[in-house]
């Protein structure tokens, strides 16, 4: 009954979860700061040309105010809110959502391994 209560407190759901797993981790040897945001692939023709594609997972973050995409010079990028700052330090505190090993530089970069 527990993990039931514990699992009602998650604050992502689970596309959401798999996207910021995916996004997070270690890519070509490197680990990715939070603080450069996620990249958005954008539109390259037709009526929605140039402007960012917006996977269903950070649409439903966008909507609950987790993130704002914002402009950069690497393109359109998805970024935590204050509040989806705080959500994602809940998510890194769960060792069965992010393993602590793999994730250890989002623990670092939230301040939870001081």
């Amino acid at each position: 009954m527990s993990s039931r209560s514990e699992r009602s407190t998650v604050p992502f759901t689970a596309p959401e979860r798999e996207l910021l797993r995916r996004e997070l981790c270690r890519h070509f040897g490197e680990d990715p700061a939070i603080t450069d945001g996620i990249f958005l692939r954008t539109w390259r023709g037709g009526e929605r040309r140039n402007t960012p594609k917006i996977p269903p997972a950070v649409k439903t973050m966008l909507d609950r105010g987790l993130m704002e995409v914002r402009a950069t010079n690497q393109g359109p990028r998805a970024f935590f809110t204050e509040a989806g700052l705080d959500a994602l330090r809940l998510l890194v505190l769960d060792r069965r959502a992010m393993d602590p090993k793999r994730f250890a530089h989002l623990r670092a970069e939230l301040g939870l391994d001081v």
